[in-house]
């Protein structure tokens, strides 16, 4: 009996010890050094190469991309060649550009002396949106040209961006038909990439700067919103739900930041109330700039202790605690397998612009020693970074799926991208046009795509951590230029947070 009891003890004792070294495994296997992180940045900004439109460089990486768009704007007489496709098809629609290059250059402005090998990378993406951005604000007098290309037609295509035969109108708006949305956006773009390139291109700087300063007097003067003016080519692709305060007072913190002119912190002070300063809003997207705003804002309070910013703090705070569990004000979903859920339409867009913002306020509020202060609960700085950790983790594989959500990062990722160009044959191995109509048996094949768009952040799992690797699942399967940008910046800062740990 006694034997029989210790023989039972030490089975006991086994299987114990096999599930804690199995729950180990599970915690290592997913401890992701400095080197991972700083891997998972390169192919963030790669994955900027194969959106590109217009004609490639000497040293393009992507090669399975070729040349195309390039008579973009010629049938309005203007020069629009360049810039980014958004996502899996071949639109260039301004706000979400504008949106993209603004966070990929406040990801550069906090977190590119951790870039090291990849800062010129990450500035030639910045740069290849900055180029085009400059042609749609000067191509014509009191004009912005915010899209190229008919979504409605385009959409109906499943074709390369080499062999787009769908018609590539261009679309803008004017003091009659006002875009103050996409034009104060589009300022902010210009603003943020101006602090970019002080150093290293003082005039190109200059001019970005100068830029941003005649569009977002534009935007300012002739209000209204774009989604009014140009309705069904960009709603309800990328309509402007929040209206166009938001912009207005995101443009002019950034060129508050950008030029140090008093005449912003003025606009600021006298306009803040009604732009949505004193609103606690929950989602920071190429749509609602305003938790970004209260961020950006708080910088000048946290380190310099200017005081007309105080309330922006306040703000900031307000929106970080809705984030962080055990919190009075928590009230953010988390998946069971603990992602931050805003929708089920690319979802990922959400987490990583969140862990973006916890990076950079935990980076502003470390200058000072502060803390986000919630009710009477209050969180240090390390708790933003680890908050954001897990959510950048999750996407690189981390999760109940074990899978990255990265394009080309890890042992398993998706292989059925929903992308256009990813998924048809390169142009390199295929030169023959693949028409309009053809290319839809690759949409609805089960087989990878032939070209892997590395770098990729798909749309991501469901609110119960299901993802599904079908390239007609738009909603899980699409990337976004969007949804890097800010998580470039994240991955920048990891590398060398795990570095210092």
């Amino acid at each position: 009996m006694a034997h029989a009891i210790k023989h039972s003890f030490n089975m006991l004792i086994l299987c114990y010890t096999f599930f804690l070294l199995l729950d180990l495994s599970h915690n290592f296997a997913f401890a992701f050094t400095s080197q991972d992180y700083s891997n998972a940045l390169e192919k963030s900004i790669l994955f900027f190469e194969g959106q590109r439109s217009g004609k490639l460089p000497a040293n393009q990486r992507v090669k399975w991309r070729g040349n195309s768009g390039l008579s973009d704007g010629s049938g309005s007489h203007v020069n629009l060649v360049g810039g980014y496709y958004d996502a899996g098809d071949n639109v260039k629609f301004g706000l979400p550009m504008a949106f993209t290059t603004t966070l990929l250059a406040w990801s550069v402005i906090e977190f590119g002396s951790s870039m090291h090998s990849q800062l010129g990378h990450a500035k030639e993406a910045i740069r290849w949106s900055t180029d085009y951005l400059l042609k749609a604000a000067t191509a014509s007098p009191d004009t912005l040209y915010v899209q190229v290309g008919d979504p409605n037609q385009d959409h109906r295509c499943w074709e390369r961006p080499e062999d787009m035969d769908t018609p590539r109108n261009v679309y803008k708006v004017s003091p009659q038909n006002p875009g103050s949305d996409v034009a104060a956006e589009t300022a902010a773009a210009l603003a943020a990439a101006s602090i970019v390139f002080k150093d290293s291109d003082p005039s190109y700087s200059s001019t970005l700067l100068r830029t941003a300063q005649k569009v977002f007097a534009f935007a300012d003067k002739y209000r209204g919103s774009y989604s009014d003016s140009l309705s069904s080519v960009v709603c309800p692709f990328y309509c402007s739900y929040s209206g166009y305060n938001d912009e207005l007072l995101w443009g002019a913190s950034w060129l508050h930041r950008a030029s140090q002119d008093t005449s912003y912190l003025s606009y600021i002070q006298s306009n803040g109330q009604t732009m949505g300063a004193n609103d606690d809003d929950y989602s920071f997207s190429w749509d609602d700039k305003r938790p970004g705003t209260k961020i950006v804002l708080s910088k000048d309070f946290l380190e310099k202790s200017t005081q007309e910013f105080q309330a922006y703090k306040v703000h900031s705070d307000n929106y970080i605690c809705s984030l962080i569990p055990g919190s009075p004000s928590f009230q953010a979903q988390y998946t069971p397998g603990g992602l931050l859920f805003k929708g089920s339409e690319s979802n990922l867009q959400y987490v990583t612009s969140s862990s973006f913002l916890l990076l950079t306020y935990a980076k502003y509020l470390r200058s000072n020693g502060g803390v986000v202060s919630c009710g009477s609960s209050r969180f240090p700085a390390n708790k933003l970074v680890e908050l954001a950790r897990k959510q950048v983790d999750y996407i690189l594989g981390d999760n109940p799926a074990k899978i990255s959500y990265m394009v080309g990062f890890g042992q398993k990722y998706p292989l059925r991208v929903h992308h256009r160009g990813s998924s048809l044959p390169s142009v390199r191995t295929h030169p023959g046009h693949i028409g309009c109509n053809d290319g839809f048996q690759s949409l609805y094949s089960g087989s990878p795509n032939p070209n892997v768009l590395v770098g990729a952040i798909v749309g991501g799992p469901d609110s119960r951590d299901n993802f599904e690797d079908d390239r007609n699942n738009y909603q899980q399967s699409e990337p976004a230029t969007y949804i890097n940008a800010p998580l470039v910046g994240a991955l920048a800062f990891l590398s060398a947070e795990s570095t210092a740990v």
